[in-house]
């Protein structure tokens, strides 16, 4: 078994809804109108969505989504929507796509930094029963942000998540490289050492820093564009990482943008936060001057997608983006009958 890179033919994607009792609160209805263009594009492009709503929601959103059969709402309690971090992964047989099975790990609000209890009981407790395939459970603690696979099993990483020790102690690269083989199919596991942004809190996920394509690329964030830049020197290293790791890759770059929240603290807004959905790559925008460059590399990235720019300067306020809020549900995993 195997974990599925993202841009295999998705049927759902899930979402959290923002509710006033999270970090949400102080730009609650910019946050909502964010994920409610998100659902739109997720459903033109023939998926579903799960929607976890806390119950303090649940009025207003079976008034937008109640009669919408693309949109199942699931009343639930969550720490927080940053759902890519503690939703199930989905695993597949690689002599025989169709038999899957989702996997979750221990979640614990990335090294012990925020309260994840309810988070850690999502998938038991609301999503367990919507699959039609078997959830696995791993005590290991692994986000999954942290994890990029392509189609032959090779795994991308960071070390500055994984060796922090609020998460599994003193486990080594070594262990951690065996571990996702044995666990996630790898057949390679490369953990990154370059690479952080300012005010990051999961430690440099990799879905911050670098993501594959489907044709043998990666695109990466980088900092070409700002030379003089606190972060130029560890992007620029870690473009340098990729070329070294992956030599007969297209290693392409995305700018820098510099988003800084009203008291002057940087912002940890990265292009490379995307989701990859059915013919389509849902872009984060931050209303700066790179955005137009970004959304061209992402063409040149990802030539067979339609490139969707999305608004998510209010996302990056609460230090996350687009790839954050959301997990893809690959077909053939949740029950036939869940959306008629």
């Amino acid at each position: 078994m195997r974990l599925l890179p993202e841009w295999v033919e998705q049927e759902a994607v899930i979402l959290a809804w923002p509710h006033r009792d999270t970090d949400w609160a102080a730009w609650l209805d910019r946050a909502q109108s964010t994920y409610q263009q998100i659902i739109t594009e997720i459903i033109k492009r023939n998926a579903k969505v799960l929607l976890l709503c806390d119950p303090s929601e649940i009025e207003q959103v079976n008034s937008l989504y109640q009669n919408n059969a693309d949109v199942h709402i699931i009343v639930a309690k969550y720490n927080d929507t940053w759902v890519r971090d503690y939703g199930f992964l989905t695993l597949a047989d690689a002599q025989d796509p169709k038999r899957k099975h989702a996997l979750e790990f221990e979640f614990n609000g990335w090294g012990q930094k925020f309260n994840a209890t309810q988070d850690n009981q999502v998938n038991i407790k609301y999503l367990a029963d919507l699959l039609q395939i078997p959830l696995y459970s791993e005590q290991c603690v692994v986000e999954g942000g942290a994890l990029e696979i392509d189609a032959d099993g090779t795994l991308l990483s960071t070390l500055f998540c994984l060796s922090n020790p609020k998460r599994n102690g003193d486990m080594s690269v070594e262990q951690y490289e065996q571990y996702f083989a044995d666990v996630l199919g790898a057949s390679r596991t490369v953990i990154l050492e370059h690479g952080h942004l300012a005010g990051d809190d999961t430690d440099g996920h990799i879905d911050t820093l670098a993501r594959f394509t489907p044709h043998l690329g990666i695109i990466y964030q980088g900092c070409e564009n700002r030379p003089t830049d606190p972060h130029f020197s560890g992007l620029h290293a870690l473009g340098a990482e990729l070329q070294h790791h992956f030599p007969e890759h297209e290693i392409i770059d995305l700018p820098l943008p510099d988003v800084r929240a009203k008291d002057g603290e940087r912002l940890p807004a990265s292009y490379a936060n995307f989701l990859i959905l059915n013919g389509a790559v849902l872009a984060p925008m931050y209303q700066q001057p790179e955005d137009e460059l970004a959304r061209a590399q992402l063409a040149k990235a990802y030539p067979n997608y339609d490139i969707v720019p999305i608004d998510c300067s209010i996302l990056v306020e609460q230090y996350g983006s687009l790839h954050c809020i959301s997990m893809q549900v690959p077909t053939g995993v949740l029950h036939n009958n869940l959306f008629v």
